[in-house]
């Protein structure tokens, strides 16, 4: 990957991982459902300037269901049935990892021996950060968050299948998939006028989760992920979202106060080992290391001759 796209995928992640708190600030004041139908709602606004991607009905309203809609409707009850942020954002990311296997089995895209051995040493580190997270975590909640991840991984596999289309555009539309059910959700679970009594009650910060939500997390953040899965392969891309995890936790830190164990910290350092070994190709990391030693060594012969008296 070229270093450009790198830094996007890595401001994608730091985006994905301040969220998961933001998520949690947001439904304090709304319920999922409800939180759901307002960040998308935001979301959806560009669509009326915006033009539709070319592609047909069926595919974007299937993006919309999965990647958007089934996505975020399970994440937000999972985050509402005890799951804490900092555990969400570490079980939503093993949607990388079932991505690049769905792509392996549905596109035929395999990863190579590189890939394979980065998302192994990053696995890893997501084991040892769920191991470290203390509490009790009712498994209903557990259950809803892993569900979330399978649909978001099903959801990038869709994207990868599509033509190359304008992700800003792509993302937009989809964003009016989720409103209609989760308002119908939300009306059959909390009543008619919920959602309106809600936004009335709501502080600043309440008000403001839905718009970071919608803005940030989902139209831009998302559209830059497409991007890079129609650039590059699964495995090239999915790892990334791994560093999600290790900016949940530290925003969830200076939010909620949640404490960092020393086996939480190896398992942060495991994780980015392992996507610098997807991210940087062997033969580019040895001619780094090459082109530095050769440095050290001219700035060595240089400070050698330049003390060398004269005559």
């Amino acid at each position: 990957m070229r270093p450009a796209h790198i830094a996007l995928a890595v401001m994608v992640a730091v985006i994905w991982g301040v969220s998961f708190s933001v998520s949690k600030v947001g439904l304090e004041s709304f319920t999922p459902p409800q939180l759901t139908a307002l960040r998308f709602l935001v979301a959806a606004v560009a669509a009326i300037w915006l033009p539709r991607p070319r592609i047909p009905w069926v595919a974007l309203l299937f993006i919309g269901l999965t990647i958007f809609t089934g996505q975020f409707l399970l994440q937000f009850f999972g985050i509402a049935n005890g799951m804490p942020a900092g555990l969400t954002a570490v079980v939503v990311q093993t949607q990388a990892l079932l991505t690049v296997v769905l792509t392996a089995f549905v596109l035929a895209e395999r990863p190579t021996r590189r890939q394979m051995t980065g998302m192994a040493v990053a696995l890893v580190g997501l084991v040892a950060i769920g191991s470290s997270l203390s509490g009790n975590v009712p498994a209903v909640g557990f259950m809803f968050t892993l569900a979330s991840a399978v649909s978001w991984a099903i959801g990038n596999v869709l994207i990868k299948r599509l033509p190359k289309v304008q992700m800003v555009h792509l993302m937009v539309w989809a964003s009016l998939v989720p409103p209609l059910p989760a308002l119908a959700l939300s009306m059959a679970q909390d009543g008619p006028f919920a959602i309106w009594t809600a936004l009335a009650r709501a502080p600043w910060q309440g008000i403001a989760a839905p718009i970071f939500l919608g803005i940030f997390a989902s139209v831009l953040a998302y559209a830059a992920w497409g991007s890079l899965l129609q650039r590059y392969s699964a495995g090239d891309v999915a790892p990334f979202a791994l560093l999600a995890p290790v900016v949940g936790a530290i925003t969830s830190a200076l939010v909620f106060g949640e404490t960092f164990s020393s086996t939480r910290l190896v398992g942060m350092a495991c994780m980015l080992v392992g996507v610098a070994i997807v991210a940087i190709p062997i033969d580019r990391l040895a001619r780094i290391l090459e082109m530095g030693k050769g440095e050290r060594q001219r700035a060595n012969e240089a400070g050698a001759s330049s003390a060398r008296p004269t005559k």
